[in-house]
């Protein structure tokens, strides 16, 4: 299949390797070029050893006027970079790993998933209620699996009949060729990546590339309450055909009183759910649509949500100390997804914000002071996130762990405690999944003692 074929694949990392080992596989010939230097490669000597050049330290111009069959980038770099655009000014395919692996692999069944919050959750929720139902459901994508580690691991090469469940960033839509979805769905849009992409538009625009191979046999998942999603459907409509979900309007999924029915059929009660939030009803009636579509059990797919207890570090309910509730909302690496936590409880929240800086403009999430009964900043930005929230009650503090204190020894009964930075984690922690554990863990501390 890709035998004698020439791979320039850039960025070793997990994805990378995943696409490494596949084309080694295929017995392609195989050149990685990494921005680090070679001594910071882990298991360059055995790669050597099958026969892959690297090329470390730099992309240097010369590597990018040699002749290769196509390119495999990984998604978190830049696709305005110098040396991408020159590699297809020459007209050779540059490809992220989805792609590659779609290409090689037999059909299988996949349900795409992009908008800019809810993603994780959403095909989390797919993924339990499908393996609850059925064997041969794969997750992958942005969620931490590359696809091309399971093309290899249950030899799709030769294989069919997998469910493939995917999260899809626009990094990794930007770069697709060939890649169909049968069932896909834009969640939301709203503004973020604007450090990597060259607009909002642009950013908006990448979204809609999840649908761009469908066709009428094809169906797109469609949600009508995102204006700004429905302005991109305006301008790039899908081919596929048109399913609706809505929780405010009449649509093939929507929301009469307190239960969510589908094609007028009664679904289930949303008091069932156990995730907070309407943003979460949302997720659930994109996994029924999902789900039903594929021609699933109506009683298996409700018994399934009924037991999704929700994703990690996503508004993740922690504990419960001297009758106030302790929240994880680490994955709240922007203002819109903090927002959307903020108007998942019923009641002002206590609510702990900050990190690393990344200039993001707070005037939205301003507007929202109601829904905090207490503001307690820390971290590199917390000078500027105190002052420009405008909250009445405001605390500033140094730390992760200080601002918990803080919060604990100003809470009352009934309160709660709501983690949501609505900034990265760089300043203090690795990544948002080590800032939640460690917040977790501080809460398991705390009520030792």
């Amino acid at each position: 299949m890709l035998k004698g074929k020439k791979v320039l694949i850039i960025g070793l990392a997990k994805s990378g390797t995943a696409t490494l080992k596949l084309v080694h596989h295929l017995q392609a010939s195989i050149v990685v070029n990494d921005s680090r230097e070679r001594e910071d490669v882990d298991l360059i000597e055995e790669y050597e050893k099958l026969g892959v050049e690297f090329v470390c330290g730099g992309h240097p111009d010369e590597l990018f006027e040699r002749d290769f069959d196509f390119v495999v980038r990984n998604p978190g770099i830049n696709y305005h970079k110098p040396f991408l655009l020159r590699l297809k000014e020459r007209g050779i395919p540059v490809y992220t790993e989805i792609e590659l692996a779609y290409q090689v692999s037999q059909p299988q069944t996949y349900l795409a998933v992009t908008g800019t919050n809810g993603k994780t959750t959403t095909v989390k929720l797919l993924n339990h209620v499908f393996e609850s139902i059925q064997d041969k459901v794969l997750l992958a994508g942005n969620v931490g699996v590359p696809l091309c580690e399971l093309v290899l691991k249950h030899d799709l090469i030769h294989n069919s009949g997998y469910t493939i469940i995917l999260e899809m960033s626009n990094f990794q839509l930007l770069d697709i060729d060939q890649f169909k979805p049968n069932v896909s769905t834009v969640i939301n849009l709203t503004p973020d990546h604007l450090d990597y992409m060259a607009s909002l538009d642009e950013y908006y625009a990448s979204k809609m590339r999840i649908f761009m191979n469908q066709n009428e046999d094809d169906i797109y998942v469609e949600n009508l309450d995102d204006p700004i999603l429905q302005e991109y459907l305006n301008q790039y409509p899908p081919r596929a055909t048109r399913l609706t979900y809505s929780l405010e309007k009449e649509a093939m999924c929507c929301l009469k009183g307190d239960d969510i029915y589908y094609d007028n059929q009664l679904i289930m009660n949303i008091k069932d759910i156990q995730m907070v939030g309407k943003h979460n009803v949302q997720n659930v009636m994109i996994a029924i649509v999902f789900a039903l579509l594929c021609k699933q059990d109506v009683q298996a797919v409700v018994q399934a949500i009924k037991e999704f207890k929700g994703v990690e570090h996503r508004i993740e309910y922690v504990d419960t100390i001297s009758k106030v509730k302790y929240y994880n909302d680490s994955k709240a690496t922007n203002t819109d997804a903090a927002i959307i936590a903020l108007k998942a409880f019923d009641q002002p929240v206590i609510l702990l914000m900050g990190g690393f800086e990344k200039g993001l403009d707070l005037e939205e999430m301003s507007t929202y002071k109601d829904k905090i009964k207490h503001l307690v900043c820390f971290g590199a930005a917390k000078d500027r996130f105190a002052s420009e929230m405008k909250c009445p009650s405001t605390f500033i503090e140094l730390s992760l762990k200080d601002a918990l204190l803080k919060a604990q020894s100003i809470a009352e009964e009934g309160d709660v405690i709501l983690l949501s930075p609505s900034t990265s984690s760089f300043d203090e922690f690795k990544s948002y999944e080590e800032r939640g554990r460690i917040f977790k863990g501080y809460i398991e501390d705390m009520k030792k003692s």
